[in-house]
């Protein structure tokens, strides 16, 4: 057997080629939903609703996030096939050509294409949080500078990609993907507490309020976000334990990511989501609504009066005692 035989460890190239599958069925995904995103928000809601807002921004976000994720793809596929036809007889084999991987520019261009998609997939979360958090300073700052960091943090990786550092003992990647998570973990606390928050105040101001608006909304947030972290921190650990299971999934998360934001743009698009007008007019409710309370010595009710300030719209959140006594009287 010659020494110039190329070294084989095939639990290695097993892992590459069965992550580029996975990550080929995670792109068809991504791409069916990229569709119907796309449709959705160029159509008008079947219940009469109007489109959703930003309809435009979504579209482009779409789009941008689709062309960049479709770029990182087409190069991990080309780099799939050099590995095994173009380059089989390079020195080391494939294995040397999966470990160094960084050293060929087509691999950094997919990371850097990814990152830039993950940086844009990471902005719509934190508008969304915003835009139900009614734009709180104390809620902003402290995800913005979260965001900032993570967008830092992948910058170092592609310098140092770049210089044909080894992807898997860079450190900083692991500090990216740490940040990423954490990010959408404390996006998924903060936007579920304000929605059952929310609910709550509904609840005490109308007793027969109907909540599964802001249950379905709470239950499409846990759904997403559950999905692409599961995913992530199976990711992380073995990429900090330098296993080949990462390989598996290295390849493939971007589009998991992708597909759990598609999923919250298809119900925005179909008038399944909180706007600024209602996080707004809740919020002024909480702060302008005043109860009256006045009970009956001789029969013990209990009588609720409401007044609150005309809100943008109009509209009565509920009817108050005054009102309900009318409705009684003309019935």
């Amino acid at each position: 057997m010659s020494s110039d035989a190329p070294s084989t460890d095939p639990w290695l190239e097993r892992s590459r080629l069965d992550g580029m599958i996975l990550g080929a069925v995670t792109y068809g995904g991504f791409f069916i939903l990229t569709v119907q995103a796309a449709i959705a928000l160029v159509q008008r809601p079947r219940r009469g609703g109007k489109i959703a807002d930003h309809r435009f921004s979504l579209l482009a976000y779409v789009f941008i996030t689709f062309v960049l994720g479709t770029i990182g793809f087409a190069a991990n596929t080309k780099y799939t096939e050099m590995i095994w036809i173009d380059l089989r007889g390079a020195p080391g084999g494939p294995v040397a050509l999966i470990e160094d991987e960084m050293d060929y520019p087509i691999n950094v261009m997919a990371i850097a294409c990814y990152f830039v998609m993950e940086w844009f997939m990471q902005a719509l979360l934190l508008h969304r949080c915003f835009v139900i958090w009614n734009w709180a300073k104390y809620v902003m700052v402290p995800m913005i500078t979260l965001y900032i960091a993570m967008i830092a943090m992948a910058i170092l990786v592609l310098i140092e990609s770049s210089a044909g550092a080894i992807f898997y003992n860079i450190n900083t990647e692991l500090a990216y993907l740490s940040l990423e998570v954490g990010l959408t973990v404390t996006y998924s606390v903060l936007v579920t507490s304000r929605i059952l928050s929310m609910r709550g105040l509904m609840r005490q101001i109308t007793r027969e309020y109907d909540s599964s608006t802001y249950d379905t909304i709470v239950l499409m947030v846990v759904e997403s976000a559950m999905a692409y972290i599961a995913y992530a921190i199976v990711f992380i650990v073995s990429f900090g334990m330098h296993s080949n299971v990462s390989n598996l999934c290295f390849l493939s998360i971007s589009h998991v990511q992708g597909i759990a934001q598609l999923l919250i743009i298809i119900r925005v698009a179909r008038g399944r989501a909180i706007t600024s007008e209602q996080a707004r007019a809740v919020t002024g409710a909480r702060t302008t609504i005043a109860f009256q309370v006045t009970v009956s010595e001789e029969t013990g009710e209990v009588n609720v009066e409401g007044t609150r300030r005309s809100e943008e719209g109009g509209t009565q959140l509920y009817p108050t005692g005054s009102e309900k006594a009318a409705e009684e009287g003309t019935a």
